[in-house]
């Protein structure tokens, strides 16, 4: 067999410029937040592996679930067939969703539960002859992920540029904050007023990718309110926020006016099995279902519904709710608190902010705040030197750990992050 880099040759990461990229960490296992190396290192997972491992590495139960069901059914197509595991789920994710969400489709990713969602939104209106109602509203600085739908509603930046041509018209407000609440309410209704709106998707409380830049619940609820009085499907997209990472197991579950779909994905297994899902309201629903075969959702994925993903977020779900998990995502919650209160005043860093398990600040730099501020590989090397997994977005700094992380652990990643400002 040949070496490890004559195989790493051959493959192509993400969000990654080969050419200038280090070569990337060969990671051989992991157990709870940690990371093992081939070469002897212990890595504190800082971000949940891209935010998905959210019960940490190697979760006995989860691997179990995978096992006991890997004997029964790995595999089945789902379109006229069903199994036991996804009927199973959607049973227990009824017990934690806003109870108007009721009908789940299974997909494989984030980015496609998002296209999922923004397709049913659209057909809904194409099934009612209601074809002109088409345009979307979606926030500044969004990212819902990668695919087509999904990129055109974050507008154009320079992550899809080279793709910009072919998207199809979104209209983008301003995230509601404290300093353009009015603003940003100004923008809603005028692009109601000027346009066919068929929808409204949205990252609620937290725009990750964005530079976990933060809003508030009443804020987004107001939008969210004006959106539904004028008939406007809104659409929540808790691919990130989901599964307790602000503090509540969902955000929709604490507004007062309920998303019409919901998209689901990263921590819903635990970080184990790619699936999707966006869950819709009856009204949603109702649109499709018809005696005329065109009213059809025609989408469908090769692994939709996944037993073993199925089975994975199950266990996942069971970790997620017991006491013991709630206590953990407290504890981290508390913990960045005391954090803040500590530091809101220190030097070199600015606009400390916490929602739930998220704590995120800028590192002051004469470049301003931007993904492409060169402090960022600055800022990854100097924590990753220290065994600290930390990917910044430019000179945004945040944690986002497991919620199995300990205490010692948490101080841990805050030394590393304060360090980062002695870097020049």
């Amino acid at each position: 067999m040949k070496n490890s880099q004559e195989l790493e040759n051959r493959i192509w990461h993400p969000f990654t410029q080969m050419k200038t990229a280090s070569s990337p960490v060969h990671i051989s296992s992991a157990s709870g937040a940690y990371l093992f190396t081939d070469d002897g290192r212990k890595i504190l997972d800082g971000i949940s592996s891209w935010w998905v491992n959210i019960h940490g590495h190697a979760q006995p139960k989860i691997a179990e679930a995978i096992y006991q069901q890997a004997l029964k059914l790995e595999q089945v197509i789902f379109a006229g067939f069903t199994h036991s595991a996804a009927q199973e789920l959607t049973e227990k994710l009824s017990t934690i969703l806003p109870n108007n969400l009721t009908k789940h489709f299974f997909s494989d990713n984030g980015s496609t539960a998002v296209e999922v969602g923004i397709k049913m939104a659209l057909q809904f209106w194409h099934n009612q002859s209601a074809t002109k109602k088409n345009k979307i509203i979606s926030f500044e600085n969004a990212y819902h992920g990668d695919t087509f739908g999904a990129m055109s509603i974050a507008g154009k930046n320079a992550f899809n540029q080279a793709y910009s041509e072919l998207f199809f018209e979104v209209i983008q407000i301003p995230a509601p904050t404290n300093n353009n609440f009015e603003k940003s309410i100004e923008a809603m209704n005028l692009a109601i007023e000027q346009h066919e709106v068929a929808a409204f998707i949205f990252e609620p409380l937290v725009q990750g990718s964005g530079g976990m830049l933060m809003h508030s619940a009443p804020h987004l609820d107001e939008l969210i309110r004006i959106a539904q009085s004028n008939n406007v499907i809104c659409i929540a997209d808790e691919v990130m926020t989901g599964f307790g990472r602000t503090g509540n197991i969902f955000v929709s579950n604490i507004l007062g006016n309920k998303p019409d779909i919901i998209c689901l994905s990263k921590g819903i297994t635990g970080g184990f099995m790619p699936l999707g899902l966006t869950v819709a309201s009856d009204k949603i629903y109702d649109a499709f279902y018809a005696d005329d075969k065109m009213k059809t959702f025609f989408h469908g994925h090769s692994y939709t519904a996944n037993p073993l993903a199925c089975a994975a977020a199950i266990a996942s779900f069971e970790i997620l709710t017991s006491d013991v998990c709630q206590q953990n995502i407290q504890l981290i919650c508390d913990s960045h608190q005391h954090f803040i209160a500590q530091h809101s005043h220190t030097k070199g860093i600015s606009n400390l902010r916490s929602c739930g398990t998220i704590l995120a600040f800028e590192l002051e730099t004469n470049e301003g705040s931007t993904y492409f501020n060169s402090m960022r590989d600055k800022i990854y090397d100097h924590c990753l030197v220290q065994n600290i997994l930390l990917r910044p977005l430019g000179n945004t700094i945040y944690t986002m750990p497991p919620y199995c992380v300990e205490k010692n652990d948490l101080n841990n990643i805050y030394e590393v992050m304060l360090s980062c400002t002695h870097l020049k």
